[in-house]
């Protein structure tokens, strides 16, 4: 009976180990083109197989497409009308919480307030002024006549 060669070294008591990790270039190239038109074309295999069978089924997944089409259409209106209620919440909450900008609209609006209340009174301290200026003058008229 023979030992084995891994035995009879005298530097190592345990059998030699085989490389765990190797080179991506050493690893073997997976042709994935190849493995995917072989899954495609084992699909549509099976789905000749499937068309083939009857007309009944036939006309059951043209049905069942029909059906598929307006499931997914609803789905699509109900999607849009969920984004138009999310735009439209989202303007409501920028709109009513928005203080920066309405503490800008209402200084800006206050300002032109202020702008009209000064011509305002400027034009009553014109308009006072030249009442007062005639009324001087028609009292002196009036005191100076002989009609008092």
């Amino acid at each position: 009976m023979s030992s084995p060669s891994w035995t009879t070294s005298p530097r190592s008591s345990k059998p030699p180990r085989p490389s765990v990790w190797r080179h991506p270039s050493a690893l073997p190239k997976v042709p994935t083109v190849s493995l995917e038109q072989n899954e495609r074309g084992k699909l549509n295999t099976a789905r000749d197989l499937i068309e083939d069978e009857t007309q009944v089924s036939r006309a059951t997944q043209g049905e069942q497409d029909n059906y598929e089409m307006h499931v997914r259409a609803a789905n699509i209106v109900r999607a849009g009308e969920s984004l138009m209620k999310l735009v439209s919440d989202l303007k409501q909450f920028l709109i009513l919480n928005d203080f920066p900008s309405v503490n800008e609209a209402i200084d800006q609006r206050n300002q032109q307030l202020r702008a009209l209340q000064e011509e305002c009174d400027r034009k009553l301290i014109t308009l006072r002024d030249e009442i007062s200026i005639d009324l001087y003058e028609l009292e002196e008229e009036y005191y100076s006549s002989r009609y008092k």
